[in-house]
């Protein structure tokens, strides 16, 4: 196996995903506060993912030596500098988490939810308890414990494929779209939103998507249980994606 034919295993479970019935349901400005108040929190959770990777795959400690695929170093390092430090127009730089949180707060969405948890995390409270206090959907809960008991405790091909397959390019064009007839009606209240989509559509799809896949090949090689573990890793992040949008939906 290799990244091509694993993308092409997961190609059902993906169809699923971007044509779940939750891109639809959001007509309205006060839809979208709904939907970003859950999906912050794959937001977050997706740096730890990437942080995990950098830590596993390039020399993050001292003394600094050469470690690892210096193509793979390569990869990481630059779709690091995207999500972690991506350059605004205004020349400033932000995380993509941190231009979700400003897309909220402009929005009117409620970030109460997001900033407790982080608070709690911050003061030293593990994740796990933070989490498990925190007033959101079962479901939810469960995406970002498998995200981060796997950037935690997986393998390093699991790490990789979770990352690479359970990333923000299941959001679909039509929901851009929908987002767009929201900004008609409210332009200045979506706008970093629609930053934010046009952005990851740009890198997923021009940059981090094809550098992902190429780091799958390269940690999974010919290893057939690597690719084995890798793909049940992908199956249960993109089944949990799926009851992240029902609780989505739900609400």
């Amino acid at each position: 196996m290799n990244g091509t034919a694993l993308v092409e295993s997961l190609a059902p479970a993906r169809e699923q995903l971007l044509h779940h019935p939750v891109y639809q349901s959001v007509r309205s400005l006060p839809d979208l506060h709904r939907f970003m108040e859950v999906h912050v929190f794959a937001v977050w959770d997706f740096m730890s993912l990437l942080k995990s990777l950098q830590q596993r795959l390039t020399c993050t400690t001292l003394p600094w030596r050469p470690m690892g695929d210096p193509d793979v170093r390569g990869l990481i390092n630059a779709i690091v500098m995207g999500e972690e430090s991506d350059t605004l127009p205004d020349g400033s730089h932000q995380s993509h988490f941190e231009l979700y949180h400003r897309a909220m707060t402009q929005a009117g969405a409620n970030t109460s939810a997001i900033d407790a948890f982080l608070a709690a995390i911050s003061q030293g409270t593990p994740w796990q308890e933070a989490l498990a206090n925190s007033p959101i959907h079962p479901h939810v809960q469960d995406f970002v414990t498998y995200s981060l008991t796997i950037a935690e405790h997986g393998t390093t091909e699991e790490v990789a494929a979770v990352f690479t397959f359970g990333r923000e390019d299941v959001i679909p064009d039509m929901f851009s779209a929908m987002v767009t007839d929201i900004q008609q009606d409210a332009p200045d209240q979506v706008a970093e939103f629609r930053y934010y989509l046009d952005r990851h559509i740009e890198l997923d799809g021009d940059e981090h998507g094809p550098m992902a896949l190429r780091m799958m090949d390269v940690v999974c090689r010919d290893d057939a249980e690597a690719w084995k573990r890798a793909q049940a890793a992908a199956e249960r992040a993109l089944e949990l994606r799926m009851r992240l949008w029902d609780a989505v939906l739900a609400q």
